[in-house]
């Protein structure tokens, strides 16, 4: 929804929250999660606007709210609505103002320290409750500085300062955060920044009604706490697609030529565009895919990227439709040679004619309305598109990835026979039950897998390791290699044993192994892990969604039997084990 787009529109948010949820519980394939609000301040606002903006992400939130200010008490002694709830996601919603115990300038450096560490010990002891009793990810908000500074500047730097005080132990914070996995950091001390302390310590709304931040910046704290969840879950975008003029340059390459392009440290436009093109290349380094939508001569594109200032170069881009053809038709052909739906996209164009257009085209793609090029970094970078919670090998190496599939395709034009081409790609799969290394990525791929994912279900970091550790079920990855290079773990199974039956619960495969016979290879050890664990009957469900349709008839193709199908489409199969034959004959597989 447009109107969730950063910059905001605060107050018609906030009048029309009602309408927005409303509209939003339209959606289908909403996925539904239960998230607990610890607060040390006045919550209940924050709630509704977070519950928006996960609509939006396509998160259907249910909410267990604490008390007021007794987020400790919950987390520590026990709450029996709170343990009923069973919480997927605890945000812990502590400011500043929880903070009781600052030091005073009579105290010593040891005192200061005790002070640290007693403050410290209080979170830590909370967290590691939770984890233990939930295993839900927790997200906690960092300390925002105070509205005053009773030393002047040097309430930062010295040890008896509040803001020195509040520093220390963020960076406790952040230890903590790199050392356990379902745990992250709100980011409140940035958000606080860039909106303005003065107002974001805005102390009526603390004196009146409690609220440690006020009311009209409660819609960026949502934002940024529902791009964390939607990180969580797989809900990033995945890759850029660029306009050139005015866009990754100043001026029109067709008109202006080559050299009278504004780029480079020459002149003060030409080095704002040094910045974005700056910006966008360090999402290449964390694996978003750049892509170029471009409407011009092909040869002009190529010759802009070319110039000696541009950072960017054509090698940079997977794709690069720099044509005459309506933008949003070469939208739609990217997203196909890619095989990514087009709400994976990051559209960046300066004109609004051909952002409407491409909006107007296309649901849930992202569309920045940037308008000066000095702020588009700030209004693409505030929109968390692409936040970061994990991350992976293959994320890091993503664009090397599709350019080893532009490579594939290549070959494959050069053989009449598909089996034929198979084989010559030598492939070699590794597949094997959960092993704590991989955890993160089968977590990942679990949430981004929309097309080859048959019951669309999404698996926290914490509910894998759940699976992992149970002997109840049957768990495969499966990781593929060939003659053009590795394409990481790609494939995920599984099914939860229920005496001589086993029920498969997901099976999904990213979309960049299509076709190459990796779901037989699967199926085919799947078998094998049922017979050693006497199994008799697989049973397979799929659930159809607008994105998973071509899994239809996936188990058809493995020889299960259609025991039913409902009017939503919802199909469940069955298989005999001892009937199966295995079916993978162009992969080798390493158990």
């Amino acid at each position: 929804m447009k109107e969730l787009q950063f910059p905001f529109d605060v107050d018609y948010i906030i009048k029309h929250k009602k309408q927005i949820k409303k509209e939003l519980l339209t959606n289908e394939g909403l996925i539904p999660k239960r998230i607990a609000i610890l607060g040390g301040s006045t919550t209940s606002e924050i709630k509704n606007m977070l519950e928006i903006f996960l609509l939006n992400y396509g998160i259907a939130p249910t909410f267990y709210e604490s008390e007021y200010n007794k987020y400790y008490e919950d987390a520590m002694f026990g709450n029996g609505e709170l343990d009923v709830f069973k919480p997927d996601i605890i945000y812990i919603h502590t400011t500043n103002r929880n903070i009781t115990d600052y030091p005073s300038i009579l105290e010593n450096e040891k005192t200061i320290q005790q002070m640290l560490d007693s403050e410290y010990q209080k979170y830590t002891n909370m967290w590691n409750k939770l984890f233990s009793k939930f295993k839900a990810i927790i997200i906690q908000n960092n300390f925002e500085y105070p509205f005053y500074r009773l030393l002047g500047n040097k309430d930062v730097s010295d040890a008896h300062g509040r803001i020195n005080f509040l520093n220390r132990l963020n960076l406790k914070f952040y230890e903590y955060a790199n050392s356990h996995d379902n745990f992250f950091i709100n980011d409140i001390n940035y958000l606080s920044s860039c909106y303005g302390l003065d107002k974001w310590s805005n102390q009526f709304y603390w004196h009146m009604y409690k609220y440690a931040l006020e009311v009209p910046a409660i819609p960026y704290l949502s934002f940024n706490i529902a791009n964390i969840i939607k990180s969580i879950y797989g809900k990033n975008k995945k890759a850029f697609v660029l306009d050139l003029d005015n866009t990754l340059w100043g001026g029109v390459v067709g008109d202006d030529g080559v050299d009278n392009l504004a780029i480079g440290l020459e002149v003060p436009s030409g080095q704002v565009y040094s910045e974005i093109q700056a910006y966008i290349k360090e999402h290449k380094k964390l694996g978003i895919i750049l892509n170029i939508n471009s409407k011009n001569e092909y040869e002009n594109a190529i010759a802009g990227l070319n110039h000696p200032d541009s950072l960017l170069k054509p090698e940079d881009f997977i794709i690069i439709k720099a044509n005459w053809k309506p933008k949003n038709a070469n939208m739609n052909d990217i997203a196909k040679e890619l095989n990514l739906g087009t709400d994976s996209f990051v559209f960046v164009d300066d004109n609004p004619a051909e952002r409407h257009i491409v909006e107007s085209t296309f649901d849930n793609m992202g569309i920045p309305q940037i308008d000066a090029p000095e702020n588009y970094i700030r209004i693409i970078d505030h929109n968390g598109y692409f936040e970061m919670t994990n991350f992976s090998k293959e994320d890091l190496n993503k664009n090397e990835l599709y350019k080893d599939n532009a490579k594939r395709s290549q070959m494959m034009a050069t053989f009449e026979n598909y089996e034929d081409y198979l084989k010559s790609l030598k492939m070699k799969a590794e597949i094997s039950s959960f092993k704590p290394i991989y955890l993160e990525r089968i977590s990942q791929l679990s949430n981004k897998s929309n097309q080859f994912n048959l019951t669309t279900k999404r698996y926290s970091l914490a509910d894998i390791q759940k699976v992992a550790n149970s002997e109840n079920y049957i768990k495969l990855y499966g990781k593929l290699e060939d003659i053009f290079g590795d394409n990481g773990l790609i494939s995920v199974v599984i099914g939860h044993i229920k005496g001589n039956e086993l029920h498969i619960d997901l099976w999904i495969m990213s979309c960049r192994v299509l076709k190459r016979n990796m779901e037989f290879a699967m199926m085919d050890e799947l078998v094998a892990k049922a017979k050693e664990e006497n199994i008799k009957k697989i049973y397979g469900y799929y659930y159809p969604t607008l994105k998973n349709k071509m899994v239809k008839n996936f188990y058809e193709t493995q020889e299960f039997k259609l025991e039913s199908e409902d009017e939503k489409g919802n199909k469940f199969y069955s298989l005999n084990v001892d009937n199966y034959k295995n079916k993978n004959k162009v992969i080798e597989v390493e158990r």
